[in-house]
């Protein structure tokens, strides 16, 4: 049966190294008998911030208004905003995500970062009383694909800017795995604003080499969640000494693990 792949594409520029990374991802996906779709994030037009402008009808506490419960609550009962549906459906029925975008303050641009809090509701994509737990996402895999602006070399464990799988975790940890997907390695071009036309070139090539096979790679590990006490969400005594998944030096207070967050 044919996979489906949603890539959520946040770059304005058709003539971007990202807008050339999103097109080789569709390229040969396609090829591959999948079915692609693209939600290119400016090009829609896609609102950034999650407002009351979101839920449709009245609201039920306009005066303490709660962005966390009001969006569940019309999740539930089929009057979240047209736009938001829209890619939550998207969303369900994809077999593989692919987020593409440029690196903005060690973060994503605020135009997928609204993405992430407006698609993401409570309810749908998670549950506050059982995080990590929903299993609505558990068989779809999910990615980041990103340009940086700095050289890998800034972003090691001596680099100025720091580990990159420091960088990383909250974005594949605190909202991807957090939501069940599971996380395949993600694809970073280092700084391609400042390489040779010809490490360009080889950096997409590398790329296409890759998505030949990413459907049938195997996801990063995270620590299982039985690890965890259900009440505290702490590590139980019992695993404290066992190296389980990723880490990012500051996770359960120990030395950055062989594992990380840019491979498994």
């Amino acid at each position: 049966m044919a996979k489906k792949v949603l890539i959520v594409y946040a770059h304005q520029s058709s003539g971007s190294f990202n807008a050339a990374a999103k097109n080789i991802a569709v390229e040969v996906l396609t090829a591959q008998g999948c079915t692609v779709e693209v939600s290119d994030l400016y090009a829609m037009g896609f609102k950034a911030t999650a407002t009351a402008e979101d839920i449709k009808g009245d609201l039920k506490d306009a005066e303490n208004f709660c962005y966390l419960d009001e969006s569940k609550l019309a999740w539930e009962q089929g009057r979240l905003s047209d736009d938001v549906t829209k890619e939550q459906s998207k969303l369900t029925e994809a077999d593989l995500v692919i987020f593409q975008f440029p690196m903005y303050w060690f973060s994503v641009p605020g135009i997928l970062k609204g993405w992430f809090d407006r698609v993401l509701t409570n309810g749908f994509a998670f549950l506050q009383e059982k995080p990590y737990g929903l299993e609505t996402f558990k068989d779809k895999k999910a990615m980041l694909s990103f340009t940086t602006g700095s050289p890998e070399s800034m972003f090691c464990t001596i680099g100025i800017n720091g580990d990159i799988n420091v960088t990383l975790w909250p974005l594949q940890n605190g909202i991807l795995h957090y939501c069940g997907f599971q996380l395949l390695a993600p694809e970073v071009f280092w700084a391609p604003a400042l390489a040779a036309a010809g490490d360009r070139k080889n950096m997409l090539e590398s790329w296409r080499t890759r998505l030949q096979g990413l459907l049938e790679e195997e996801p990063l590990s995270f620590t299982p969640l039985d690890c965890f006490d259900k009440e505290t969400f702490q590590m139980k005594h019992e695993h404290v000494s066992e190296e389980f998944g990723l880490s990012v030096g500051i996770h359960l207070s120990k030395p950055q693990l062989s594992r990380s967050q840019m491979k498994d």
